[in-house]
Protein backbone atom coordinates (compact mmCIF):
# COMPACT_ATOMS: atom_id res chain seq x y z
CA UNK A 1 0.00 0.00 0.00
CA UNK A 2 1.37 3.44 -0.93
CA UNK A 3 2.01 5.77 2.00
CA UNK A 4 2.65 9.08 0.27
CA UNK A 5 -0.18 11.58 0.25
CA UNK A 6 0.70 12.81 -3.24
CA UNK A 7 1.59 10.13 -5.71
CA UNK A 8 4.39 10.83 -8.17
CA UNK A 9 3.82 10.32 -11.92
CA UNK A 10 5.81 7.80 -13.87
CA UNK A 11 5.67 6.85 -17.49
CA UNK A 12 3.10 4.08 -17.82
CA UNK A 13 4.04 1.09 -19.90
CA UNK A 14 2.04 0.53 -23.02
CA UNK A 15 -1.04 -1.59 -22.64
CA UNK A 16 -0.47 -4.80 -24.51
CA UNK A 17 -3.35 -6.93 -23.37
CA UNK A 18 -6.90 -6.84 -22.26
CA UNK A 19 -9.77 -9.21 -22.24
CA UNK A 20 -13.12 -7.52 -22.67
CA UNK A 21 -14.92 -7.74 -19.37
CA UNK A 22 -17.27 -10.57 -20.26
CA UNK A 23 -20.60 -10.61 -18.50
CA UNK A 24 -23.66 -12.69 -19.30
CA UNK A 25 -22.43 -14.10 -22.60
CA UNK A 26 -25.25 -14.82 -24.97
CA UNK A 27 -25.18 -17.16 -27.91
CA UNK A 28 -24.97 -14.28 -30.35
CA UNK A 29 -25.23 -14.86 -34.05
CA UNK A 30 -21.97 -14.90 -35.97
CA UNK A 31 -22.76 -11.52 -37.42
CA UNK A 32 -25.40 -9.03 -36.34
CA UNK A 33 -26.94 -5.80 -37.45
CA UNK A 34 -28.67 -3.24 -35.27
CA UNK A 35 -31.61 -4.66 -33.29
CA UNK A 36 -35.03 -3.77 -34.66
CA UNK A 37 -35.82 -1.49 -31.73
CA UNK A 38 -32.70 0.68 -32.09
CA UNK A 39 -32.80 4.14 -33.68
CA UNK A 40 -33.12 4.15 -37.44
CA UNK A 41 -30.10 6.37 -37.76
CA UNK A 42 -31.90 9.47 -38.95
CA UNK A 43 -33.52 12.40 -37.22
CA UNK A 44 -34.48 15.96 -38.05
CA UNK A 45 -31.15 17.20 -36.70
CA UNK A 46 -28.94 14.35 -37.91
CA UNK A 47 -26.16 15.06 -40.35
CA UNK A 48 -26.27 13.21 -43.65
CA UNK A 49 -23.49 11.23 -45.27
CA UNK A 50 -23.03 8.46 -47.80
CA UNK A 51 -23.25 4.87 -46.55
CA UNK A 52 -20.48 4.33 -43.99
CA UNK A 53 -20.00 0.75 -42.84
CA UNK A 54 -18.83 0.63 -39.22
CA UNK A 55 -17.93 -2.98 -38.44
CA UNK A 56 -17.00 -4.37 -35.04
CA UNK A 57 -15.33 -7.60 -33.90
CA UNK A 58 -16.24 -8.42 -30.30
CA UNK A 59 -14.02 -10.13 -27.81
CA UNK A 60 -15.19 -13.40 -26.28
CA UNK A 61 -17.58 -11.75 -23.81
CA UNK A 62 -20.11 -11.33 -26.62
CA UNK A 63 -22.27 -8.45 -27.76
CA UNK A 64 -24.45 -8.43 -24.62
CA UNK A 65 -21.78 -8.81 -21.96
CA UNK A 66 -23.30 -6.01 -19.83
CA UNK A 67 -19.94 -4.29 -20.02
CA UNK A 68 -17.12 -3.86 -22.50
CA UNK A 69 -18.40 -5.20 -25.81
CA UNK A 70 -21.88 -3.87 -25.10
CA UNK A 71 -20.42 -0.40 -24.53
CA UNK A 72 -18.60 -0.44 -27.86
CA UNK A 73 -21.72 -1.62 -29.71
CA UNK A 74 -23.76 1.11 -27.98
CA UNK A 75 -21.22 3.59 -29.31
CA UNK A 76 -21.79 2.47 -32.90
CA UNK A 77 -25.56 2.62 -32.35
CA UNK A 78 -25.23 6.17 -30.98
CA UNK A 79 -23.16 7.13 -34.02
CA UNK A 80 -25.87 5.73 -36.29
CA UNK A 81 -28.48 7.83 -34.49
CA UNK A 82 -26.42 10.97 -34.99
CA UNK A 83 -25.24 10.58 -38.58
CA UNK A 84 -27.57 9.31 -41.27
CA UNK A 85 -25.96 6.63 -43.39
CA UNK A 86 -23.80 4.93 -40.76
CA UNK A 87 -24.40 1.19 -41.07
CA UNK A 88 -23.16 -0.64 -37.92
CA UNK A 89 -22.66 -4.39 -37.76
CA UNK A 90 -20.69 -6.84 -35.66
CA UNK A 91 -19.25 -10.32 -35.59
CA UNK A 92 -18.89 -12.18 -32.29
CA UNK A 93 -15.75 -14.05 -31.26
CA UNK A 94 -16.18 -17.38 -29.48
CA UNK A 95 -12.44 -17.62 -28.91
CA UNK A 96 -9.26 -15.72 -29.72
CA UNK A 97 -8.99 -17.79 -32.90
CA UNK A 98 -12.00 -15.87 -34.23
CA UNK A 99 -10.31 -12.47 -34.12
CA UNK A 100 -8.39 -12.69 -37.39
CA UNK A 101 -11.20 -14.20 -39.52
CA UNK A 102 -13.56 -11.55 -38.15
CA UNK A 103 -11.26 -8.70 -39.07
CA UNK A 104 -10.46 -10.15 -42.47
CA UNK A 105 -14.13 -10.66 -43.28
CA UNK A 106 -14.74 -6.95 -42.76
CA UNK A 107 -11.79 -6.04 -44.95
CA UNK A 108 -13.33 -8.19 -47.68
CA UNK A 109 -16.67 -6.46 -47.15
CA UNK A 110 -14.89 -3.11 -47.60
CA UNK A 111 -16.02 -1.72 -44.26
CA UNK A 112 -15.08 1.92 -43.79
CA UNK A 113 -14.24 1.48 -40.10
CA UNK A 114 -13.19 -1.84 -38.59
CA UNK A 115 -13.22 -1.88 -34.79
CA UNK A 116 -11.33 -4.42 -32.67
CA UNK A 117 -12.73 -4.50 -29.14
CA UNK A 118 -9.96 -5.25 -26.67
CA UNK A 119 -6.19 -5.11 -26.47
CA UNK A 120 -5.87 -8.87 -26.82
CA UNK A 121 -6.56 -8.12 -30.47
CA UNK A 122 -3.50 -5.88 -30.70
CA UNK A 123 -1.21 -8.32 -32.49
CA UNK A 124 -3.79 -9.64 -34.92
CA UNK A 125 -5.02 -6.12 -35.65
CA UNK A 126 -1.48 -5.12 -36.51
CA UNK A 127 -1.12 -8.14 -38.77
CA UNK A 128 -4.36 -7.55 -40.67
CA UNK A 129 -4.06 -3.74 -40.81
CA UNK A 130 -0.50 -3.97 -42.15
CA UNK A 131 -1.82 -6.09 -45.00
CA UNK A 132 -4.86 -3.87 -45.59
CA UNK A 133 -3.38 -0.39 -45.52
CA UNK A 134 -6.32 1.11 -47.43
CA UNK A 135 -8.71 0.12 -44.61
CA UNK A 136 -9.31 2.21 -41.47
CA UNK A 137 -9.13 0.27 -38.20
CA UNK A 138 -9.78 1.21 -34.59
CA UNK A 139 -8.94 -0.63 -31.39
CA UNK A 140 -10.12 -0.24 -27.80
CA UNK A 141 -7.60 -0.48 -24.94
CA UNK A 142 -4.48 -0.80 -27.00
CA UNK A 143 -1.89 1.61 -28.29
CA UNK A 144 -1.68 2.25 -32.01
CA UNK A 145 -0.44 -0.69 -34.07
CA UNK A 146 -0.06 1.22 -37.32
CA UNK A 147 -0.80 4.43 -39.20
CA UNK A 148 -4.25 3.15 -40.19
CA UNK A 149 -5.25 2.08 -36.66
CA UNK A 150 -6.99 4.55 -34.33
CA UNK A 151 -6.29 3.68 -30.65
CA UNK A 152 -8.75 4.34 -27.81
CA UNK A 153 -7.28 4.05 -24.32
CA UNK A 154 -8.40 5.02 -20.81
CA UNK A 155 -6.73 6.34 -17.67
CA UNK A 156 -8.97 4.23 -15.44
CA UNK A 157 -6.54 4.49 -12.52
CA UNK A 158 -7.72 8.10 -12.06
CA UNK A 159 -11.35 7.11 -11.54
CA UNK A 160 -10.39 4.01 -9.55
CA UNK A 161 -8.44 6.31 -7.20
CA UNK A 162 -11.74 8.04 -6.40
CA UNK A 163 -13.35 4.63 -5.90
CA UNK A 164 -10.64 3.61 -3.44
CA UNK A 165 -11.16 6.80 -1.45
CA UNK A 166 -14.92 6.17 -1.48
CA UNK A 167 -14.51 2.55 -0.38
CA UNK A 168 -12.19 3.52 2.47
CA UNK A 169 -14.54 6.25 3.64
CA UNK A 170 -17.64 4.06 3.41
CA UNK A 171 -16.21 0.86 4.94
CA UNK A 172 -17.40 -0.02 8.41
CA UNK A 173 -14.93 -2.87 8.90
CA UNK A 174 -11.78 -0.98 7.93
CA UNK A 175 -10.97 -3.53 5.20
CA UNK A 176 -11.83 -3.37 1.50
CA UNK A 177 -11.03 -5.80 -1.30
CA UNK A 178 -10.43 -6.12 -5.01
CA UNK A 179 -9.61 -8.87 -7.49
CA UNK A 180 -9.20 -9.23 -11.23
CA UNK A 181 -10.43 -11.47 -13.99
CA UNK A 182 -6.93 -11.83 -15.40
CA UNK A 183 -3.52 -10.37 -14.54
CA UNK A 184 -3.24 -7.99 -17.49
CA UNK A 185 -2.54 -4.27 -17.56
CA UNK A 186 -6.06 -3.00 -18.33
CA UNK A 187 -7.29 -4.93 -15.26
CA UNK A 188 -4.48 -4.14 -12.84
CA UNK A 189 -4.62 -0.43 -13.70
CA UNK A 190 -8.01 -0.37 -11.91
CA UNK A 191 -6.54 -2.21 -8.93
CA UNK A 192 -3.56 0.16 -8.75
CA UNK A 193 -5.79 3.22 -8.65
CA UNK A 194 -8.10 1.63 -6.09
CA UNK A 195 -5.24 0.75 -3.73
CA UNK A 196 -3.75 4.24 -4.07
CA UNK A 197 -7.10 5.87 -3.34
CA UNK A 198 -7.34 3.89 -0.09
CA UNK A 199 -3.74 4.84 0.77
CA UNK A 200 -4.51 8.51 0.12
CA UNK A 201 -7.57 8.34 2.38
CA UNK A 202 -5.47 6.82 5.15
CA UNK A 203 -2.88 9.58 4.83
CA UNK A 204 -5.45 12.36 4.83
CA UNK A 205 -7.50 10.93 7.69
CA UNK A 206 -4.86 9.20 9.78
CA UNK A 207 -6.66 5.88 9.26
CA UNK A 208 -5.44 2.35 8.54
CA UNK A 209 -8.01 0.96 6.10
CA UNK A 210 -6.58 -2.23 4.64
CA UNK A 211 -6.75 -3.52 1.07
CA UNK A 212 -6.95 -7.27 0.48
CA UNK A 213 -6.67 -8.93 -2.92
CA UNK A 214 -4.02 -6.64 -4.39
CA UNK A 215 -0.53 -5.45 -3.43
CA UNK A 216 0.40 -2.58 -5.74
CA UNK A 217 4.06 -2.50 -4.75
CA UNK A 218 4.51 -6.20 -5.52
CA UNK A 219 2.01 -6.13 -8.42
CA UNK A 220 0.55 -9.30 -6.99
CA UNK A 221 -2.95 -10.28 -5.98
CA UNK A 222 -6.02 -12.41 -6.56
CA UNK A 223 -7.29 -13.32 -10.04
CA UNK A 224 -10.12 -15.52 -11.25
CA UNK A 225 -8.47 -16.36 -14.59
CA UNK A 226 -11.89 -15.85 -16.12
CA UNK A 227 -14.26 -13.07 -17.08
CA UNK A 228 -17.36 -15.25 -17.14
CA UNK A 229 -17.13 -17.62 -14.14
CA UNK A 230 -19.65 -16.31 -11.60
CA UNK A 231 -19.03 -19.21 -9.23
CA UNK A 232 -15.34 -18.30 -9.10
CA UNK A 233 -16.39 -14.74 -8.36
CA UNK A 234 -18.47 -15.96 -5.43
CA UNK A 235 -15.62 -18.06 -4.06
CA UNK A 236 -13.08 -15.24 -4.27
CA UNK A 237 -15.50 -12.72 -2.77
CA UNK A 238 -16.33 -14.99 0.14
CA UNK A 239 -12.59 -15.30 0.81
CA UNK A 240 -12.14 -11.52 0.75
CA UNK A 241 -15.16 -11.12 3.05
CA UNK A 242 -13.71 -13.69 5.43
CA UNK A 243 -10.62 -11.47 5.58
CA UNK A 244 -12.82 -8.57 6.68
CA UNK A 245 -13.68 -6.80 3.42
CA UNK A 246 -17.10 -5.15 3.33
CA UNK A 247 -16.58 -3.25 0.03
CA UNK A 248 -15.30 -5.18 -2.99
CA UNK A 249 -14.18 -4.00 -6.43
CA UNK A 250 -14.25 -6.89 -8.94
CA UNK A 251 -12.43 -6.04 -12.18
CA UNK A 252 -13.65 -9.22 -13.77
CA UNK A 253 -16.62 -8.71 -16.05
CA UNK A 254 -19.27 -11.39 -15.67
CA UNK A 255 -17.21 -13.11 -13.00
CA UNK A 256 -17.98 -10.04 -10.89
CA UNK A 257 -21.68 -10.86 -10.96
CA UNK A 258 -20.78 -13.58 -8.48
CA UNK A 259 -19.51 -10.82 -6.19
CA UNK A 260 -22.78 -8.94 -6.65
CA UNK A 261 -24.72 -12.06 -5.64
CA UNK A 262 -22.63 -12.51 -2.50
CA UNK A 263 -23.34 -8.88 -1.61
CA UNK A 264 -27.05 -9.34 -2.27
CA UNK A 265 -27.11 -12.40 -0.02
CA UNK A 266 -25.27 -10.51 2.75
CA UNK A 267 -28.33 -8.39 3.61
CA UNK A 268 -26.44 -5.11 3.34
CA UNK A 269 -23.20 -6.15 4.98
CA UNK A 270 -21.20 -6.17 1.73
CA UNK A 271 -21.21 -3.54 -1.03
CA UNK A 272 -19.77 -3.63 -4.55
CA UNK A 273 -18.05 -1.06 -6.73
CA UNK A 274 -18.63 -2.12 -10.35
CA UNK A 275 -16.51 -1.29 -13.42
CA UNK A 276 -16.91 -0.15 -17.03
CA UNK A 277 -20.65 0.62 -17.36
CA UNK A 278 -22.77 2.02 -14.51
CA UNK A 279 -23.86 -1.20 -12.82
CA UNK A 280 -27.34 0.14 -12.14
CA UNK A 281 -27.82 0.39 -15.90
CA UNK A 282 -25.93 -2.67 -17.13
CA UNK A 283 -26.85 -5.11 -14.34
CA UNK A 284 -29.88 -3.41 -12.79
CA UNK A 285 -30.94 -6.49 -10.82
CA UNK A 286 -27.98 -5.80 -8.53
CA UNK A 287 -28.38 -2.03 -8.27
CA UNK A 288 -29.12 -2.28 -4.56
CA UNK A 289 -25.58 -3.53 -3.87
CA UNK A 290 -23.65 -1.20 -6.20
CA UNK A 291 -22.08 1.57 -4.15
CA UNK A 292 -20.84 3.13 -7.40
CA UNK A 293 -19.04 2.21 -10.62
CA UNK A 294 -15.64 3.07 -12.06
CA UNK A 295 -16.87 4.07 -15.50
CA UNK A 296 -14.83 3.65 -18.67
CA UNK A 297 -16.63 5.63 -21.38
CA UNK A 298 -16.01 3.26 -24.28
CA UNK A 299 -19.38 4.17 -25.74
CA UNK A 300 -18.55 7.84 -26.24
CA UNK A 301 -15.05 7.13 -27.56
CA UNK A 302 -16.38 4.69 -30.17
CA UNK A 303 -19.25 6.98 -31.11
CA UNK A 304 -16.88 9.91 -31.63
CA UNK A 305 -14.55 7.82 -33.79
CA UNK A 306 -17.37 6.52 -36.01
CA UNK A 307 -19.02 9.95 -36.37
CA UNK A 308 -15.72 11.63 -37.24
CA UNK A 309 -14.88 8.92 -39.73
CA UNK A 310 -18.27 9.17 -41.38
CA UNK A 311 -17.90 12.94 -41.68
CA UNK A 312 -14.52 12.57 -43.34
CA UNK A 313 -12.35 13.57 -40.37
CA UNK A 314 -9.07 11.68 -40.29
CA UNK A 315 -8.71 9.20 -37.43
CA UNK A 316 -5.09 9.77 -36.50
CA UNK A 317 -3.07 6.93 -35.00
CA UNK A 318 -1.22 9.54 -32.95
CA UNK A 319 -2.28 10.69 -30.46
CA UNK A 320 -5.52 8.71 -30.78
CA UNK A 321 -7.98 8.95 -27.88
CA UNK A 322 -7.18 8.92 -24.17
CA UNK A 323 -10.11 8.96 -21.74
CA UNK A 324 -9.38 10.85 -18.51
CA UNK A 325 -11.30 12.43 -15.64
CA UNK A 326 -10.88 15.79 -17.37
CA UNK A 327 -12.60 14.78 -20.61
CA UNK A 328 -15.11 12.43 -18.91
CA UNK A 329 -13.52 9.43 -20.61
CA UNK A 330 -13.42 7.85 -17.14
CA UNK A 331 -15.31 8.74 -13.99
CA UNK A 332 -17.23 7.65 -10.94
CA UNK A 333 -20.90 6.84 -11.53
CA UNK A 334 -23.71 8.20 -9.32
CA UNK A 335 -24.24 6.54 -5.95
CA UNK A 336 -27.75 5.59 -7.08
CA UNK A 337 -29.49 3.71 -4.26
CA UNK A 338 -26.56 4.47 -1.93
CA UNK A 339 -26.93 8.24 -2.34
CA UNK A 340 -28.53 8.73 1.08
CA UNK A 341 -26.10 6.27 2.70
CA UNK A 342 -22.87 7.98 1.66
CA UNK A 343 -21.89 10.75 4.07
CA UNK A 344 -22.29 14.23 2.58
CA UNK A 345 -18.80 15.17 3.74
CA UNK A 346 -17.31 12.16 1.96
CA UNK A 347 -19.12 13.12 -1.24
CA UNK A 348 -17.69 16.63 -1.03
CA UNK A 349 -14.18 15.28 -0.48
CA UNK A 350 -14.48 13.02 -3.54
CA UNK A 351 -15.74 15.91 -5.67
CA UNK A 352 -12.76 17.99 -4.58
CA UNK A 353 -10.36 15.09 -5.12
CA UNK A 354 -11.56 14.78 -8.70
CA UNK A 355 -10.82 18.48 -9.23
CA UNK A 356 -7.39 18.08 -7.65
CA UNK A 357 -6.50 15.15 -9.91
CA UNK A 358 -7.61 17.10 -12.98
CA UNK A 359 -5.61 20.13 -11.83
CA UNK A 360 -2.56 17.98 -11.18
CA UNK A 361 -2.27 18.85 -7.51
CA UNK A 362 -2.90 15.20 -6.71
CA UNK A 363 -1.01 12.94 -9.09
CA UNK A 364 -2.10 9.36 -9.71
CA UNK A 365 0.31 6.82 -11.08
CA UNK A 366 0.19 3.29 -12.44
CA UNK A 367 2.86 1.39 -14.30
CA UNK A 368 -0.04 -0.20 -16.18
CA UNK A 369 -1.38 3.14 -17.51
CA UNK A 370 -1.38 3.99 -21.22
CA UNK A 371 1.33 6.37 -22.36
Amino acid sequence: MEKESVLRPVRGKRIVAILAAGGLTLAAAACGDAPADTPSGSSSSAATTAAYKACMVTDTGGIDDKSFNASAWAGLQAAKAEVSGIDPKYVSSSSEADYEPGLRSFVTQKCNFILAVGGLMGDVTKKVSDEAKDSQFGIVDSGSTGANVYPMQFATHQAAFLAGYLAAGYSKSGTVGTYGGMKIAPVTIFMDGFADGVAYYNTKKGKTVKVVGWDKAKQNGTFADSFIDQNKGKTITNTLVSQGADVVLPVAGGTGLGTAQVAKDSAGKVSVIWVDQDGCKSAAQYCDVFLSTVVKNVEEAVKEAAVNGAKGTALAATPGYLGTLENDGVGLAPYNQFDSKVDAGLKTEIDQLKKDIIAGTVKVESANAPK
